[in-house]
């Protein structure tokens, strides 16, 4: 059985892909998560982050392929790290996701706060992705979404505007592997373990599943890890 899938491209002059965090480092993947794929959708789809269930069915549903992209002569992404500096003042607020401003109550910090973020440069992914059966949007929908969304689209962190748009076609193919390979592109890629195995690939746990009621992290699934030719 063949399954039609959406094909994205992921491109701009710097994306992030998170991954676990620890203290003031943010750190990016080489892949995009489920979780963050999940995000791109239901933005595009104009839905809000209260809206937990939906964001956990679309979740639940998601089945996708990923593919680095390499400039020529280039193996490994290129990864530049941002300093950010910030005095906190006692007055100062900021915005939260329950829609009211979080105030401090706490006197003004007589150093900065300090983070790291990491970014991956001129970097491009491709991405193929199919919904399993469920209630929700169907891949058409998103597809018309991707095309024009609700909401401005960002890949990772609001910074990092794509360089195109982002829905590159569709793909046939009866797993993410076959997808990916229907792309006529050779690159490192993910993909979910379906029986697609060749030497070389790598079976392993990936933490990229987001628990959307709670808004913390929501688990590990199973990958491939490999080159396609």
């Amino acid at each position: 059985m063949s399954f039609e899938w959406l094909h994205l491209r992921l491109a701009a002059p710097l994306m992030a892909f998170g991954g676990i965090a620890i203290d003031h480092v943010g750190p990016t993947r080489e892949f995009p998560s489920a979780s963050a794929l999940t995000g791109l959708q239901a933005n595009a789809l104009g839905l809000r982050r209260e809206d937990a269930l939906a964001h956990q069915a679309l979740q639940d549903r998601l089945i996708f392929g990923a593919l680095s992209i390499m400039p020529e002569g280039r193996k490994v992404p290129l990864v530049v790290t941002d300093t950010q500096n910030a005095k906190l003042e006692k007055s100062d607020s900021g915005w939260t996701t329950w829609g009211v401003p979080d105030g401090r109550a706490g006197a003004t910090y007589d150093s900065p706060h300090r983070r790291r973020r990491d970014y991956l440069a001129d970097h491009e992914t491709r991405v193929v992705f199919r919904l399993s059966a469920g209630d929700g949007p169907t891949l058409d929908d998103l597809a018309k979404a991707l095309d024009r969304p609700a909401r401005p689209l960002f890949i990772g962190r609001k910074p990092c505007l794509p360089t195109s748009p982002l829905l590159a076609g569709r793909a046939k193919g009866a797993t993410a592997y076959l997808a990916l390979r229907s792309l006529g592109l050779s690159g490192r890629a993910i993909w979910p373990d379906e029986g697609d195995r060749h030497d070389g690939a790598l079976r392993h746990d990936i933490a990229d599943l987001r628990n959307w009621t709670s808004g913390l992290h929501g688990g590990s699934r199973v990958v491939m890890e490999g080159s396609i030719a």
